[in-house]
Protein backbone atom coordinates (compact mmCIF):
# COMPACT_ATOMS: atom_id res chain seq x y z
CA UNK A 1 0.00 0.00 0.00
CA UNK A 2 2.93 2.04 1.02
CA UNK A 3 4.44 1.64 -2.51
CA UNK A 4 1.61 2.49 -4.19
CA UNK A 5 1.03 5.50 -2.58
CA UNK A 6 4.57 7.21 -3.41
CA UNK A 7 4.50 5.29 -6.88
CA UNK A 8 1.45 7.19 -7.36
CA UNK A 9 3.21 11.14 -6.01
CA UNK A 10 5.84 10.39 -7.72
CA UNK A 11 4.19 9.68 -10.80
CA UNK A 12 2.59 13.01 -10.70
CA UNK A 13 5.80 14.93 -10.44
CA UNK A 14 7.09 12.98 -13.39
CA UNK A 15 3.81 14.37 -15.20
CA UNK A 16 4.39 18.07 -13.86
CA UNK A 17 7.75 17.83 -16.36
CA UNK A 18 5.77 18.32 -19.19
CA UNK A 19 2.13 18.56 -18.32
CA UNK A 20 0.45 21.25 -16.61
CA UNK A 21 -1.88 19.70 -14.04
CA UNK A 22 -1.85 16.60 -13.07
CA UNK A 23 -5.02 14.63 -13.07
CA UNK A 24 -6.56 13.33 -10.11
CA UNK A 25 -7.43 9.91 -10.25
CA UNK A 26 -4.43 7.52 -10.72
CA UNK A 27 -5.97 5.83 -13.92
CA UNK A 28 -6.23 9.06 -15.87
CA UNK A 29 -2.23 9.96 -14.53
CA UNK A 30 -1.82 5.91 -15.83
CA UNK A 31 -3.09 6.48 -18.96
CA UNK A 32 -1.63 10.38 -19.95
CA UNK A 33 0.67 11.17 -22.49
CA UNK A 34 2.94 12.30 -20.76
CA UNK A 35 4.09 9.61 -18.80
CA UNK A 36 4.05 7.44 -22.13
CA UNK A 37 6.30 9.93 -23.56
CA UNK A 38 9.06 9.18 -20.35
CA UNK A 39 8.43 5.79 -19.66
CA UNK A 40 7.17 4.12 -22.60
CA UNK A 41 4.02 2.96 -23.68
CA UNK A 42 4.59 -0.70 -22.91
CA UNK A 43 6.11 0.11 -18.93
CA UNK A 44 2.80 2.20 -18.72
CA UNK A 45 0.44 -0.47 -19.93
CA UNK A 46 2.18 -3.04 -17.59
CA UNK A 47 1.86 -0.73 -14.82
CA UNK A 48 -2.56 -0.31 -15.52
CA UNK A 49 -2.54 -4.20 -15.57
CA UNK A 50 -1.23 -4.07 -11.80
CA UNK A 51 -2.51 -0.90 -10.07
CA UNK A 52 -4.48 1.29 -12.88
CA UNK A 53 -7.45 -0.60 -13.99
CA UNK A 54 -10.47 -2.19 -12.91
CA UNK A 55 -10.28 -4.62 -15.45
CA UNK A 56 -6.75 -5.43 -14.21
CA UNK A 57 -5.51 -6.60 -10.56
CA UNK A 58 -6.34 -3.22 -9.88
CA UNK A 59 -3.93 -4.19 -6.32
CA UNK A 60 -4.22 -0.42 -5.63
CA UNK A 61 -7.87 0.40 -4.62
CA UNK A 62 -8.41 -3.38 -3.61
CA UNK A 63 -5.60 -2.92 -1.01
CA UNK A 64 -6.49 0.13 0.53
CA UNK A 65 -10.11 -0.23 -0.04
CA UNK A 66 -9.58 -2.84 2.89
CA UNK A 67 -11.04 -5.52 0.28
CA UNK A 68 -8.21 -8.35 0.30
CA UNK A 69 -7.41 -10.45 2.86
CA UNK A 70 -3.17 -10.97 3.59
CA UNK A 71 -3.34 -14.82 1.99
CA UNK A 72 -5.27 -13.38 -0.79
CA UNK A 73 -2.63 -11.10 -2.29
CA UNK A 74 0.83 -13.20 -3.44
CA UNK A 75 3.99 -12.12 -2.52
CA UNK A 76 5.12 -12.06 -6.07
CA UNK A 77 2.60 -9.12 -7.07
CA UNK A 78 4.65 -7.44 -4.43
CA UNK A 79 8.23 -8.46 -5.48
CA UNK A 80 6.78 -7.34 -9.38
CA UNK A 81 5.90 -3.75 -8.03
CA UNK A 82 9.16 -3.03 -6.50
CA UNK A 83 11.32 -4.32 -9.84
CA UNK A 84 8.87 -2.56 -12.27
CA UNK A 85 9.18 0.89 -9.72
CA UNK A 86 13.11 0.52 -9.56
CA UNK A 87 13.06 -0.31 -13.30
CA UNK A 88 11.12 2.54 -14.00
CA UNK A 89 13.60 4.93 -12.01
CA UNK A 90 16.15 4.08 -14.57
CA UNK A 91 14.17 5.13 -17.17
CA UNK A 92 13.28 8.51 -16.09
CA UNK A 93 17.09 8.72 -14.93
CA UNK A 94 17.58 8.45 -18.68
CA UNK A 95 15.30 10.85 -19.79
CA UNK A 96 16.07 13.67 -17.49
CA UNK A 97 19.97 13.10 -18.41
CA UNK A 98 18.63 12.88 -22.71
CA UNK A 99 16.05 16.04 -22.13
CA UNK A 100 18.48 18.15 -19.69
CA UNK A 101 15.49 18.74 -16.98
CA UNK A 102 15.78 18.70 -13.46
CA UNK A 103 13.56 16.35 -10.85
CA UNK A 104 11.95 18.58 -9.01
CA UNK A 105 9.13 16.76 -6.95
CA UNK A 106 6.08 18.36 -4.98
CA UNK A 107 7.14 18.38 -1.38
CA UNK A 108 5.41 16.00 1.18
CA UNK A 109 2.50 17.23 3.74
CA UNK A 110 3.76 17.54 7.20
CA UNK A 111 0.21 16.69 8.73
CA UNK A 112 0.12 18.82 12.13
CA UNK A 113 -0.94 17.03 15.33
CA UNK A 114 -4.30 18.13 16.11
CA UNK A 115 -4.30 20.30 19.12
CA UNK A 116 -7.79 21.40 19.52
CA UNK A 117 -8.99 18.61 17.55
CA UNK A 118 -7.57 15.88 19.76
CA UNK A 119 -10.53 14.29 21.68
CA UNK A 120 -8.94 11.59 23.16
CA UNK A 121 -6.34 11.07 25.15
CA UNK A 122 -2.70 9.49 25.09
CA UNK A 123 -3.42 5.56 24.26
CA UNK A 124 -1.72 4.20 27.01
CA UNK A 125 -0.78 0.15 27.35
CA UNK A 126 -3.88 -0.15 28.99
CA UNK A 127 -6.01 1.01 26.42
CA UNK A 128 -3.57 -1.14 23.88
CA UNK A 129 -4.14 -4.26 26.08
CA UNK A 130 -7.96 -4.12 26.01
CA UNK A 131 -7.94 -3.23 22.31
CA UNK A 132 -5.49 -6.61 21.31
CA UNK A 133 -8.31 -8.55 23.46
CA UNK A 134 -11.50 -6.83 21.82
CA UNK A 135 -10.37 -7.34 18.73
CA UNK A 136 -10.23 -11.04 18.83
CA UNK A 137 -13.53 -11.15 20.72
CA UNK A 138 -15.48 -8.29 18.28
CA UNK A 139 -17.86 -9.16 15.23
CA UNK A 140 -16.46 -6.16 14.35
CA UNK A 141 -13.63 -7.70 12.61
CA UNK A 142 -13.61 -10.12 10.41
CA UNK A 143 -11.53 -13.41 10.94
CA UNK A 144 -9.41 -13.28 8.05
CA UNK A 145 -8.56 -9.59 8.80
CA UNK A 146 -7.32 -9.92 12.05
CA UNK A 147 -3.82 -10.17 11.19
CA UNK A 148 -4.28 -6.68 9.77
CA UNK A 149 -5.24 -5.59 13.37
CA UNK A 150 -2.54 -7.24 15.17
CA UNK A 151 0.52 -5.49 12.95
CA UNK A 152 -1.21 -2.41 13.66
CA UNK A 153 -0.53 -2.55 16.91
CA UNK A 154 2.97 -3.75 16.27
CA UNK A 155 3.54 -1.28 14.23
CA UNK A 156 2.36 1.55 16.64
CA UNK A 157 4.31 -0.23 19.65
CA UNK A 158 7.36 0.68 17.44
CA UNK A 159 6.16 4.17 16.60
CA UNK A 160 5.85 3.84 13.32
CA UNK A 161 2.57 5.60 13.28
CA UNK A 162 1.79 6.38 9.42
CA UNK A 163 1.94 1.94 9.23
CA UNK A 164 -0.61 2.26 12.23
CA UNK A 165 -2.81 4.50 10.41
CA UNK A 166 -2.94 3.05 7.35
CA UNK A 167 -3.92 -0.42 8.11
CA UNK A 168 -6.66 1.00 10.91
CA UNK A 169 -8.13 3.55 8.06
CA UNK A 170 -8.02 0.31 5.31
CA UNK A 171 -9.62 -2.58 8.61
CA UNK A 172 -12.32 0.59 9.56
CA UNK A 173 -13.58 0.58 6.17
CA UNK A 174 -13.80 -3.20 5.99
CA UNK A 175 -15.65 -3.31 8.92
CA UNK A 176 -18.05 -0.38 8.11
CA UNK A 177 -18.65 -1.89 4.86
CA UNK A 178 -19.90 -5.15 6.56
CA UNK A 179 -22.02 -3.02 9.14
CA UNK A 180 -23.57 -1.20 5.84
CA UNK A 181 -24.32 -4.29 3.74
CA UNK A 182 -25.99 -5.71 6.76
CA UNK A 183 -27.61 -2.72 8.33
CA UNK A 184 -29.41 -1.74 4.98
CA UNK A 185 -29.94 -5.06 3.76
CA UNK A 186 -27.68 -4.96 0.50
CA UNK A 187 -25.07 -8.18 1.04
CA UNK A 188 -24.65 -7.76 -2.61
CA UNK A 189 -22.55 -4.90 -2.03
CA UNK A 190 -20.51 -6.52 1.16
CA UNK A 191 -17.49 -7.98 -1.38
CA UNK A 192 -18.05 -5.86 -4.68
CA UNK A 193 -14.28 -5.71 -6.02
CA UNK A 194 -14.80 -5.85 -9.65
CA UNK A 195 -14.25 -3.99 -12.57
CA UNK A 196 -18.26 -4.16 -13.46
CA UNK A 197 -19.57 -2.60 -10.38
CA UNK A 198 -19.15 0.48 -8.12
CA UNK A 199 -16.88 0.03 -5.41
CA UNK A 200 -18.95 0.35 -2.05
CA UNK A 201 -16.43 2.72 -0.23
CA UNK A 202 -16.26 5.21 2.82
CA UNK A 203 -17.50 7.75 0.30
CA UNK A 204 -21.15 5.68 -0.11
CA UNK A 205 -20.56 4.03 3.45
CA UNK A 206 -20.49 7.66 4.96
CA UNK A 207 -23.10 9.13 3.16
CA UNK A 208 -26.81 10.39 3.82
CA UNK A 209 -28.59 8.52 1.15
CA UNK A 210 -28.01 4.97 -1.07
CA UNK A 211 -27.40 4.96 -4.37
CA UNK A 212 -31.27 4.45 -5.01
CA UNK A 213 -32.14 7.73 -2.78
CA UNK A 214 -33.36 5.86 0.57
CA UNK A 215 -31.77 6.85 3.43
CA UNK A 216 -28.31 5.03 4.49
CA UNK A 217 -29.17 3.31 8.20
CA UNK A 218 -25.71 3.34 8.86
CA UNK A 219 -25.61 6.63 9.96
CA UNK A 220 -28.52 6.13 12.23
CA UNK A 221 -26.99 2.79 13.77
CA UNK A 222 -23.78 4.59 14.49
CA UNK A 223 -25.08 7.77 16.20
CA UNK A 224 -24.00 11.78 15.35
CA UNK A 225 -20.57 11.22 17.40
CA UNK A 226 -19.41 8.28 15.57
CA UNK A 227 -20.46 10.04 12.57
CA UNK A 228 -18.89 13.16 13.05
CA UNK A 229 -15.37 11.20 14.33
CA UNK A 230 -15.18 9.75 10.90
CA UNK A 231 -15.75 12.77 8.35
CA UNK A 232 -13.98 15.15 10.63
CA UNK A 233 -10.63 13.12 10.17
CA UNK A 234 -11.63 11.36 6.70
CA UNK A 235 -13.64 14.31 4.83
CA UNK A 236 -14.23 17.70 5.80
CA UNK A 237 -11.83 19.60 3.78
CA UNK A 238 -9.93 21.50 6.88
CA UNK A 239 -9.28 18.32 8.56
CA UNK A 240 -6.82 15.75 8.31
CA UNK A 241 -8.13 13.89 5.72
CA UNK A 242 -6.03 10.76 6.63
CA UNK A 243 -7.08 7.99 4.30
CA UNK A 244 -6.76 10.53 1.34
CA UNK A 245 -3.79 12.07 1.83
CA UNK A 246 -2.24 8.73 2.86
CA UNK A 247 -3.54 6.63 0.00
CA UNK A 248 -2.45 9.45 -2.47
CA UNK A 249 1.50 9.72 -0.75
CA UNK A 250 1.22 12.96 -0.07
CA UNK A 251 2.04 13.12 4.16
CA UNK A 252 5.78 12.56 4.86
CA UNK A 253 4.80 9.05 6.28
CA UNK A 254 8.23 9.16 8.86
CA UNK A 255 7.15 12.61 10.47
CA UNK A 256 3.50 11.29 10.68
CA UNK A 257 2.19 12.92 14.27
CA UNK A 258 1.12 10.40 16.40
CA UNK A 259 -1.36 12.46 17.63
CA UNK A 260 -3.45 11.50 15.04
CA UNK A 261 -3.08 7.79 15.31
CA UNK A 262 -3.83 8.15 19.16
CA UNK A 263 -7.77 9.22 18.54
CA UNK A 264 -7.59 6.77 15.57
CA UNK A 265 -6.52 4.01 17.72
CA UNK A 266 -9.10 5.20 20.42
CA UNK A 267 -11.78 5.43 18.00
CA UNK A 268 -11.62 1.85 16.86
CA UNK A 269 -11.17 0.62 20.39
CA UNK A 270 -14.72 1.95 21.60
CA UNK A 271 -16.46 0.93 18.27
CA UNK A 272 -15.13 -2.17 18.92
CA UNK A 273 -16.34 -2.67 21.86
CA UNK A 274 -19.96 -2.19 20.76
CA UNK A 275 -20.05 -5.52 18.61
CA UNK A 276 -18.83 -7.42 21.48
CA UNK A 277 -21.10 -9.78 23.91
CA UNK A 278 -22.85 -7.20 26.81
CA UNK A 279 -21.05 -9.10 29.45
CA UNK A 280 -17.81 -9.18 27.84
CA UNK A 281 -18.20 -5.05 27.27
CA UNK A 282 -19.56 -4.32 30.92
CA UNK A 283 -16.13 -6.18 32.06
CA UNK A 284 -14.15 -3.68 29.85
CA UNK A 285 -15.89 -0.80 30.74
CA UNK A 286 -15.36 -1.38 34.32
CA UNK A 287 -11.65 -0.25 33.71
CA UNK A 288 -12.12 3.71 34.41
CA UNK A 289 -9.71 4.35 31.43
CA UNK A 290 -12.12 2.50 29.16
CA UNK A 291 -15.14 4.44 31.08
CA UNK A 292 -13.45 7.70 30.42
CA UNK A 293 -13.27 6.84 26.33
CA UNK A 294 -16.38 5.75 25.88
CA UNK A 295 -18.01 9.01 27.70
CA UNK A 296 -15.33 11.30 25.56
CA UNK A 297 -16.61 9.24 22.38
CA UNK A 298 -20.67 9.75 23.13
CA UNK A 299 -20.20 13.58 23.41
CA UNK A 300 -17.82 13.74 20.43
CA UNK A 301 -19.17 16.78 18.17
CA UNK A 302 -17.34 18.15 15.10
CA UNK A 303 -14.49 19.94 15.45
CA UNK A 304 -13.08 20.29 11.39
CA UNK A 305 -16.81 21.10 10.01
CA UNK A 306 -17.08 24.36 8.55
CA UNK A 307 -19.53 25.53 11.34
CA UNK A 308 -17.12 24.19 14.42
CA UNK A 309 -13.90 25.96 12.73
CA UNK A 310 -16.48 29.28 12.60
CA UNK A 311 -17.11 29.11 16.08
CA UNK A 312 -13.88 29.12 17.49
CA UNK A 313 -13.49 32.02 15.03
CA UNK A 314 -16.41 33.88 16.27
CA UNK A 315 -15.51 34.17 19.85
CA UNK A 316 -11.69 33.16 19.74
CA UNK A 317 -9.25 34.89 22.47
CA UNK A 318 -7.45 36.56 19.42
CA UNK A 319 -11.05 38.33 18.32
CA UNK A 320 -12.15 39.52 21.92
CA UNK A 321 -8.23 40.20 23.23
CA UNK A 322 -8.14 42.43 20.61
CA UNK A 323 -11.07 44.29 21.10
CA UNK A 324 -10.80 44.39 24.86
CA UNK A 325 -7.41 46.18 24.78
CA UNK A 326 -9.39 48.72 21.80
CA UNK A 327 -11.42 49.41 24.29
CA UNK A 328 -8.83 49.62 27.51
CA UNK A 329 -7.01 51.71 26.13
CA UNK A 330 -6.75 55.01 28.28
CA UNK A 331 -8.08 58.74 26.91
CA UNK A 332 -5.34 59.98 25.41
CA UNK A 333 -4.89 63.84 26.34
CA UNK A 334 -5.43 65.56 23.00
CA UNK A 335 -4.89 69.08 21.39
CA UNK A 336 -7.81 71.38 20.64
CA UNK A 337 -7.59 70.04 16.94
CA UNK A 338 -9.84 66.83 18.77
CA UNK A 339 -12.71 68.76 19.13
CA UNK A 340 -12.60 70.18 15.78
CA UNK A 341 -12.49 66.21 14.54
CA UNK A 342 -14.85 65.30 16.56
CA UNK A 343 -17.66 67.87 15.06
CA UNK A 344 -16.42 66.83 11.50
CA UNK A 345 -18.31 63.57 11.73
CA UNK A 346 -20.25 64.38 15.03
CA UNK A 347 -23.68 63.70 13.26
CA UNK A 348 -22.51 60.69 10.92
CA UNK A 349 -20.89 59.10 14.25
CA UNK A 350 -24.41 60.05 16.36
CA UNK A 351 -26.54 57.84 14.14
CA UNK A 352 -23.96 55.17 14.06
CA UNK A 353 -24.42 55.03 17.57
CA UNK A 354 -28.29 55.16 16.86
CA UNK A 355 -28.42 52.19 14.80
CA UNK A 356 -26.38 50.36 16.91
CA UNK A 357 -28.38 50.81 19.69
CA UNK A 358 -31.63 50.05 17.60
CA UNK A 359 -29.84 46.61 16.14
CA UNK A 360 -28.75 45.43 19.34
CA UNK A 361 -32.33 45.73 20.81
CA UNK A 362 -33.67 43.82 17.53
CA UNK A 363 -31.26 40.56 18.10
CA UNK A 364 -31.20 40.62 21.67
CA UNK A 365 -35.09 39.78 20.94
CA UNK A 366 -33.39 36.47 19.21
CA UNK A 367 -30.76 35.57 21.85
CA UNK A 368 -32.05 32.52 23.26
CA UNK A 369 -33.82 32.75 26.65
CA UNK A 370 -31.62 32.44 29.73
CA UNK A 371 -28.53 33.70 27.67
CA UNK A 372 -28.30 37.37 28.92
CA UNK A 373 -30.32 39.96 30.67
CA UNK A 374 -29.80 43.49 29.07
CA UNK A 375 -32.28 45.42 31.37
CA UNK A 376 -31.04 48.84 29.72
CA UNK A 377 -30.26 48.58 25.89
CA UNK A 378 -29.84 52.12 25.77
CA UNK A 379 -27.07 51.93 27.82
CA UNK A 380 -25.29 48.23 26.52
CA UNK A 381 -23.17 46.54 28.23
CA UNK A 382 -20.97 45.95 26.25
CA UNK A 383 -18.60 44.24 28.34
CA UNK A 384 -20.88 41.57 28.61
CA UNK A 385 -20.87 40.66 24.99
CA UNK A 386 -17.81 38.17 24.81
CA UNK A 387 -19.51 35.83 27.72
CA UNK A 388 -22.56 35.70 25.86
CA UNK A 389 -20.38 35.37 22.40
CA UNK A 390 -19.24 32.10 24.08
CA UNK A 391 -22.59 31.14 25.39
CA UNK A 392 -24.43 31.40 21.91
CA UNK A 393 -21.28 29.44 19.91
CA UNK A 394 -21.92 26.92 22.44
CA UNK A 395 -24.74 25.78 21.85
CA UNK A 396 -24.75 22.65 19.98
CA UNK A 397 -26.55 22.73 15.98
CA UNK A 398 -26.60 19.70 13.86
CA UNK A 399 -23.53 19.52 11.26
CA UNK A 400 -23.84 16.20 9.60
CA UNK A 401 -25.16 16.64 6.52
CA UNK A 402 -25.15 19.91 5.98
CA UNK A 403 -26.59 21.19 2.59
CA UNK A 404 -24.75 22.95 -0.05
CA UNK A 405 -26.85 26.30 0.90
CA UNK A 406 -25.55 26.19 4.70
CA UNK A 407 -21.61 25.90 3.52
CA UNK A 408 -21.86 28.95 0.87
CA UNK A 409 -23.41 30.83 3.83
CA UNK A 410 -20.98 29.42 6.58
CA UNK A 411 -17.94 30.61 4.02
CA UNK A 412 -19.25 33.83 3.78
CA UNK A 413 -19.33 34.13 7.39
CA UNK A 414 -15.80 32.99 8.34
CA UNK A 415 -14.40 35.32 5.53
CA UNK A 416 -16.77 38.34 7.31
CA UNK A 417 -14.98 37.33 11.01
CA UNK A 418 -11.32 36.60 8.97
CA UNK A 419 -12.10 39.89 8.01
CA UNK A 420 -12.82 42.13 11.66
CA UNK A 421 -9.98 40.11 13.29
CA UNK A 422 -7.81 41.50 10.99
CA UNK A 423 -9.27 45.12 11.36
CA UNK A 424 -8.81 44.22 15.34
CA UNK A 425 -4.99 43.59 14.76
CA UNK A 426 -4.37 46.82 12.41
CA UNK A 427 -6.13 48.96 14.99
CA UNK A 428 -4.62 47.77 17.77
CA UNK A 429 -1.15 47.94 15.86
CA UNK A 430 -1.68 51.78 14.35
CA UNK A 431 -2.93 53.08 18.09
CA UNK A 432 0.37 51.62 19.62
CA UNK A 433 2.64 53.06 16.80
CA UNK A 434 0.85 56.04 16.63
CA UNK A 435 0.73 56.85 20.31
CA UNK A 436 4.26 56.08 20.58
CA UNK A 437 4.98 58.63 18.06
CA UNK A 438 2.36 61.39 19.61
CA UNK A 439 4.09 60.52 22.79
CA UNK A 440 7.75 61.76 21.53
CA UNK A 441 6.44 64.44 19.93
CA UNK A 442 7.29 62.71 16.00
CA UNK A 443 3.96 63.23 13.84
CA UNK A 444 3.72 65.70 11.27
CA UNK A 445 0.87 68.18 11.45
CA UNK A 446 -1.67 66.08 9.04
CA UNK A 447 -0.24 62.91 11.00
CA UNK A 448 -1.74 64.57 13.73
CA UNK A 449 -5.00 65.47 12.98
CA UNK A 450 -5.25 61.93 11.61
CA UNK A 451 -4.74 60.21 14.52
CA UNK A 452 -7.18 62.81 16.54
CA UNK A 453 -9.77 61.22 13.97
CA UNK A 454 -8.16 58.09 15.06
CA UNK A 455 -9.02 58.41 18.09
CA UNK A 456 -12.12 58.53 17.28
CA UNK A 457 -13.46 56.58 14.78
CA UNK A 458 -11.92 53.92 17.15
CA UNK A 459 -14.50 54.27 19.84
CA UNK A 460 -16.93 53.69 17.41
CA UNK A 461 -15.60 50.41 15.47
CA UNK A 462 -15.29 48.45 19.11
CA UNK A 463 -19.37 47.97 19.65
CA UNK A 464 -19.71 47.63 15.61
CA UNK A 465 -17.36 44.89 15.21
CA UNK A 466 -19.08 43.20 18.18
CA UNK A 467 -22.24 44.01 17.15
CA UNK A 468 -21.13 41.57 13.32
CA UNK A 469 -19.78 39.04 16.03
CA UNK A 470 -22.99 38.67 18.04
CA UNK A 471 -25.33 38.53 14.09
CA UNK A 472 -22.86 35.88 12.91
CA UNK A 473 -23.29 34.02 16.63
CA UNK A 474 -27.23 34.50 17.02
CA UNK A 475 -27.32 33.28 12.68
CA UNK A 476 -24.64 30.24 13.62
CA UNK A 477 -27.31 28.90 16.01
CA UNK A 478 -30.51 29.20 13.91
CA UNK A 479 -28.31 27.80 10.56
CA UNK A 480 -30.63 25.11 10.08
CA UNK A 481 -33.09 27.29 9.06
CA UNK A 482 -31.49 28.13 5.81
CA UNK A 483 -33.28 25.22 4.07
CA UNK A 484 -36.71 26.86 5.02
CA UNK A 485 -35.94 30.03 2.76
CA UNK A 486 -37.44 30.13 -0.48
CA UNK A 487 -34.84 30.37 -3.70
CA UNK A 488 -35.50 34.27 -3.93
CA UNK A 489 -35.45 34.88 -0.30
CA UNK A 490 -32.10 32.64 -0.07
CA UNK A 491 -30.27 34.99 -2.70
CA UNK A 492 -31.27 38.28 -0.91
CA UNK A 493 -30.15 36.90 2.46
CA UNK A 494 -26.72 35.61 0.38
CA UNK A 495 -26.43 39.14 -1.48
CA UNK A 496 -26.68 40.90 2.17
CA UNK A 497 -24.25 38.50 4.16
CA UNK A 498 -22.05 39.98 1.06
CA UNK A 499 -22.42 43.65 1.56
CA UNK A 500 -21.47 42.96 5.48
CA UNK A 501 -18.25 40.98 3.97
CA UNK A 502 -17.73 43.88 1.62
CA UNK A 503 -18.11 46.46 4.56
CA UNK A 504 -15.19 44.68 6.66
CA UNK A 505 -13.01 44.05 3.34
CA UNK A 506 -13.44 48.07 2.85
CA UNK A 507 -12.84 48.56 6.51
CA UNK A 508 -9.43 46.29 6.73
CA UNK A 509 -8.09 48.31 3.74
CA UNK A 510 -8.73 51.83 5.14
CA UNK A 511 -7.58 50.90 8.14
CA UNK A 512 -4.03 49.56 7.09
CA UNK A 513 -1.07 51.54 8.04
CA UNK A 514 -0.76 52.63 4.13
CA UNK A 515 -4.25 54.29 4.03
CA UNK A 516 -5.37 55.56 7.57
CA UNK A 517 -8.55 57.00 6.33
CA UNK A 518 -10.70 57.23 9.16
CA UNK A 519 -13.21 59.59 8.45
CA UNK A 520 -13.91 57.46 5.37
CA UNK A 521 -14.43 54.60 7.87
CA UNK A 522 -16.92 55.90 9.91
CA UNK A 523 -18.49 56.81 6.88
CA UNK A 524 -18.40 53.30 6.00
CA UNK A 525 -19.77 51.93 8.91
CA UNK A 526 -22.74 54.53 8.80
CA UNK A 527 -23.94 52.87 5.51
CA UNK A 528 -23.21 49.33 6.84
CA UNK A 529 -25.06 49.82 10.03
CA UNK A 530 -28.26 51.49 7.44
CA UNK A 531 -28.06 48.38 5.36
CA UNK A 532 -27.92 45.48 8.32
CA UNK A 533 -31.26 47.82 9.75
CA UNK A 534 -33.10 48.04 6.62
CA UNK A 535 -32.29 44.11 5.87
CA UNK A 536 -33.44 43.48 9.85
CA UNK A 537 -37.10 45.37 9.29
CA UNK A 538 -37.69 42.74 6.28
CA UNK A 539 -37.75 40.10 8.73
CA UNK A 540 -35.61 38.29 6.46
CA UNK A 541 -32.81 37.09 8.77
CA UNK A 542 -32.64 33.36 10.05
CA UNK A 543 -33.05 34.56 13.60
CA UNK A 544 -36.74 35.72 12.33
CA UNK A 545 -37.42 32.32 11.03
CA UNK A 546 -36.30 30.33 14.24
CA UNK A 547 -38.69 29.80 17.35
CA UNK A 548 -36.72 30.67 20.83
CA UNK A 549 -35.08 27.96 22.35
CA UNK A 550 -34.55 27.27 26.61
CA UNK A 551 -30.99 26.76 28.02
CA UNK A 552 -29.76 26.75 31.10
CA UNK A 553 -26.95 28.95 30.75
CA UNK A 554 -27.56 32.46 32.66
CA UNK A 555 -25.06 35.56 31.63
Amino acid sequence: MKLTACLERALGDVFLLIGKECPFLLRDLLASEELAQVFGLSVMNVLRVFVGSPCGLNLRNVLWHGFAAPHEVPPMYCSTMVVLTAGMGQLLKSYLQQNKLTWAPRPLIALPDLEDGAVFPEVTREVLSVLEEVMKKSTFVLGTMLPYWEVALIRFKSHRFADCAILLLTQLETGLRHLFATINKCPQRLLTAESTALYTTFDEILAKHLNDGEINQLPLFLGEPAMEFLWDFLNHQQGPRVRDRLSHGEINLPEFPKGVTDQLLTFSTVLLLRFVEEELASVFKEKAAIQSLVHLAEGYSAHFHPMSLLRKQTFSSQVLSCEKSIRAWPLLPLPREAEEARLECSSEINACNSLIIKITHELYHHVPENHGVFTDLDNRPIEKWPRLLRELCGIRVPTLFCPRAVLEVLTVLQNIVRCCTHVSHQVVASWVRRHQQWAEKTLRSRQRQNFVRMSWSIKLLSPVLLLILLLIALELVNIPEVHGKKTDEYQQYLKFLKSILQYTENLEAHTSPEKNKWIETIRLTHTALLRMWTFSEKKQMLIHLAKKCTSTAVL
